[in-house]
């Protein structure tokens, strides 16, 4: 099976931990019957500084054409300051790619890592065996908003707005796929919004019970206010199986579910069109830039690596690699082959090494 895969580095250390990752797909590749096109282009911030723009047309394209988009990390401060016509989409490469590919499924799952459990703030009887997927709607809401804006006030100072909205059509078509992604997990899900204030919230509570009761009723679902759910969640991390939430909530407690992994380094994901639907799906580490120690060559690639991953289970169906990827991470960091984030000394070329030499070959 051929497959079209377009690799964007973007910025920092991102074009670092994609070549690790890159690495690792080269050996993963074969082993399941894959044969790679690869194709790389320039997003975001070094699309900027050649082209002057953050997302060319072609680059677009070329991810239209492809099967899957890999995605290292994007921005930092040299390009902060830019401000460019049109909305916030505009304003971010990747923001971008997401909307023009509707992506609008993001996947981000976090496990607690029985190597790096001293790395996390809690109790190893706490947090030991937690695996969470934080499911966040990544094409809607205030961060897409048209509505939005600061103006100065009659009597002095100044308002400023961004509309929180969303269709029932897009709450809908993403509650469709976290159910079925509980499907393939323990059948539990957590709904948060903040429905006892925002009217969006309300609506949001009212379609994702409508399409539960409507085909899903072997998957349970409980509804919990945001603030309720993130102080749950880091009281008793192990209770949650898959949550999901809108695009502000859903962003703010993926990165708190990083907190049981040890490191926001060890974090993929998937941005997906739909689990059946064609078009490609946008896979990156969670972390950002971290532009103070690009090019030093100690960027963490496991985040990158487990979202090459993700990208052979939704991308590819090939659930059987993803696991022993999963796998050859969990004998690296066993052997201690961490990088300065984990508390290690390794540098990005000996984790890459050891989760390639861990890596065995499903059984066909």
């Amino acid at each position: 099976m051929a497959v079209k895969i377009l690799a964007l580095g973007g910025d920092g250390i991102g074009p670092e931990v994609v070549a690790a990752a890159l690495e690792v797909l080269e050996v993963v590749a074969p082993s399941v019957g894959l044969r790679v096109d690869l194709s790389e282009d320039l997003l975001h911030g070094a699309a900027w500084d050649k082209y002057g723009t953050f997302l060319r047309a072609e680059t677009l394209e070329a991810a239209r054409r492809s099967d899957a988009v890999l995605v290292g990390a994007v921005g930092g401060p040299r390009w902060d300051h830019i401000s460019v016509e049109g909305g916030p989409a505009e304003q971010d490469g990747l923001m971008k790619l997401r909307r023009e590919l509707d992506v609008y499924a993001g996947l981000r799952p976090a496990r607690a890592w029985d190597a790096l459990i001293a790395r996390t703030p809690y109790r190893a009887a706490l947090v030991r065996g937690a695996d969470l997927m934080v499911m966040r709607e990544l094409c809607g809401g205030a961060f897409f908003t048209a509505t939005r804006g600061i103006e100065a006030l009659a009597g002095g100072g100044w308002r400023a707005f961004d509309l929180n909205e969303y269709s029932s059509a897009e709450i809908e078509r993403f509650a469709r796929v976290c159910f079925e992604v509980a499907r393939r997990r323990k059948r539990r899900v957590v709904s948060v919004d903040k429905s006892n204030v925002l009217v969006a919230g309300r609506l949001w509570r009212e379609v994702v019970s409508e399409v539960h009761a409507a085909g899903y009723g072997d998957v349970n679902l409980t509804h919990l206010f945001a603030d309720n759910a993130a102080y749950q969640l880091g009281r008793n991390p192990t209770a949650f199986d898959l949550i999901m939430g809108d695009n502000l909530f859903g962003d703010l407690l993926s990165d708190q579910a990083g907190v049981i992994a040890g490191s926001l380094g060890m974090l993929p994901s998937a941005s997906l069109p739909g689990l059946h639907e064609p078009g490609p799906g946008i896979f990156e580490p969670v972390h950002g830039s971290a532009p103070d120690i690009a090019g030093q060559g100690i960027a963490n690639p496991i985040g990158m690596i487990l979202s090459v991953a993700m990208m052979l289970e939704y991308g590819f169906d090939h659930a059987d690699a993803a696991r022993q990827i999963e796998a050859a991470v969990d004998t690296c960091l066993d052997q201690g082959i961490r990088t300065p984030d984990l508390g290690g000394t390794a540098t990005t070329a000996e984790v890459t090494e050891t989760v390639i030499r861990s890596y065995t070959r499903p059984a066909r």
